[in-house]
């Protein structure tokens, strides 16, 4: 952008922001004399200039000559070169800047108004709160303006209002540098946490395949699961938060974009309850003892803690904010997304596809890291998966649709294969057959894992525990009483899960 233009619209965003203070009867949040300050220390002393360069932006001064003075200064850092009253002066000159900051006598006087440089620390806090107070004041205005708009859509509204008000908090929020010896003392500490606990650190799966490898979903780690449409992703991401919530009483949260919490539900119950799946969804009468094991099943599943959102297009931003709040309030230990593109990214991006999905995957990483739950996002793969030649049909992470980001965000690739479903099976009696890839693992190892997709019980088991399941319904078949009989058949410990009340389940 021209020098001129670069003034011009900075001059514009000082003029908006003295605009708003004389309509609130107020001056912009400002601290013209610690911004001198911290200008002329840098003017005197090489580490003055580290310090501030380090925490401080052009932003961050509100005077339009020291945001200009602040922006000689680093560029000479970045070309190595010495930051002094007579360079900065050069600097200045060379960018058209210098008469307009008042020339080399504004310069001095900074250098003569200078306070104690170990008061640097304090000065340039003052600086970051002014800065952080300037950025809320404009973005509350621009959602103010815009909330008079009828041609803004109240959901691009609303998302537009928490991306300004993340983006002004986050971008003047910078992590302290920690030293190896407290990082080690920390780590230290939950090794010896670790010890009194029998391998699983993280939310357990409910399948031993699967939490022998990854001990558990561990906190802060964003989990893709991919798979093409109808193979299992729904089924496979119910039965991880069944597990959780009804065998380990862990809080977990379902947002669903694709199917309404009624629908859900009802997966949760065929699952739970056995009963054939055409009965649950009113197809075909349930016989009265029927209704009884229904109840029976069910007593767990009612009381475990799943909390269910079903928006849908749920915006990126609006998913952060429920997440924290889910966090927070309810202590959830487990997210899961179904599923990822068909999240809505930050407004500006719209119609720019790959940069949308870029961002969603992003925020989900950021989101899983901050808040320190583990994050599962189903995502769609590529039409690639299953017109590739050789390899069996089975996915690959350059497969994941839409964005190489998402790859590189996750922790850790799940793909779920079905040979029969892909036509790549010539027994009938595979059907059932399934793998569990783990393509990426950035904290261990990848592998295949088998498993079996009982279709009609919506349920995933492992190999081992279906044969035991098998001789349990011929025994029970061969005692049953007359009238009826409940197949009681545990699925990994019993038990399924959804929220409170799940015909109200729902937005937050």
């Amino acid at each position: 952008m021209p020098e001129a233009k670069r003034q011009y619209r900075k001059k514009d965003q000082a003029v908006n922001l003295d605009t708003i203070g004389l309509e609130m009867g107020n001056k912009p949040p400002q601290a013209l004399d610690v911004e001198e300050a911290v200008l002329g220390a840098m003017l005197l002393e090489p580490a003055c200039v580290d310090e501030a360069m380090e925490e401080l932006s052009p932003s961050c001064f509100y005077d339009e000559r020291n945001k200009m003075i602040f922006e000689a200064v680093s560029s000479l850092v970045l070309e190595h070169a010495p930051v002094e009253t007579i360079t900065v002066s050069q600097k200045l000159k060379e960018k058209g800047n210098l008469e307009i900051v008042g020339g080399p006598v504004y310069l001095t006087n900074l250098s003569q108004n200078v306070g104690a440089a170990a008061h640097m620390e304090y000065y340039i806090k003052i600086l970051k709160q002014k800065t952080i107070q300037r950025e809320l004041i404009t973005a509350s205005h621009d959602i103010l303006r815009q909330s008079y708009d009828d041609s803004v859509r109240v959901d691009d509204l609303i998302d537009m209002a928490q991306s300004k008000v993340y983006a002004a908090i986050q971008s003047n929020v910078k992590k302290e540098v920690q030293d190896i010896g407290s990082i080690i003392n920390e780590a230290m500490d939950d090794i010896q946490e670790m010890q009194g606990r029998e391998g699983m650190n993280g939310v357990p799966s409910g399948f031993p395949s699967i939490d022998r490898i990854t001990l558990g979903w561990q906190p802060s780690d964003l989990i893709i699961l991919a798979a093409r449409p109808s193979v299992g992703k729904t089924a496979f991401s119910l039965n991880l938060i069944r597990n959780a919530a009804v065998d380990h009483h862990m809080p977990v949260a379902f947002f669903s974009l694709e199917m309404s919490a009624k629908q859900l539900a009802k997966r949760l119950m065929t699952s739970e309850s056995e009963l054939p799946a055409d009965k649950i969804k009113g197809g075909s009468k349930l016989e009265n003892y029927e209704w009884e094991q229904l109840e029976i099943k069910l007593k767990n599943l009612i009381k475990a803690p799943i909390y269910i959102d079903d928006t849908p297009s749920l915006p990126v931003m609006e998913f952060r904010t429920k997440v924290k709040t889910l966090v927070k309030q309810r202590g959830v230990r487990l997210v899961v997304v179904d599923y990822l593109q068909l999240m809505q990214g930050p407004a500006e991006l719209r119609g720019m596809r790959e940069q949308e999905v870029a961002a969603i995957s992003r925020t989900l990483k950021a989101t899983a890291k901050e808040l320190n739950v583990p994050i599962i996002a189903l995502s769609q793969l590529s039409r690639n998966s299953v017109q590739r030649t050789g390899g069996s049909g089975k996915p690959v992470l350059s497969d994941l649709r839409e964005s190489g980001s998402i790859e590189q965000d996750a922790d850790m690739v799940l793909f779920i294969h079905r040979p029969d479903f892909l036509g790549l099976s010539e027994n009938p009696g595979d059907k059932e057959v399934t793998q569990i890839i783990i393509a990426k693992h950035r904290n261990g190892e990848t592998c295949e894992l088998p498993m079996l997709f009982k279709s009609e019980k919506v349920r995933f088991v492992e190999p081992e525990d279906a044969l035991p399941n098998q001789a349990m319904r011929m025994d029970s078949a061969m005692n049953a009483p007359a009238g009826g009989q409940f197949d009681m058949d545990p699925f990994q410990g019993g038990g399924s899960a959804f929220a409170d009340d799940f015909s109200n389940q729902g937005n937050f």
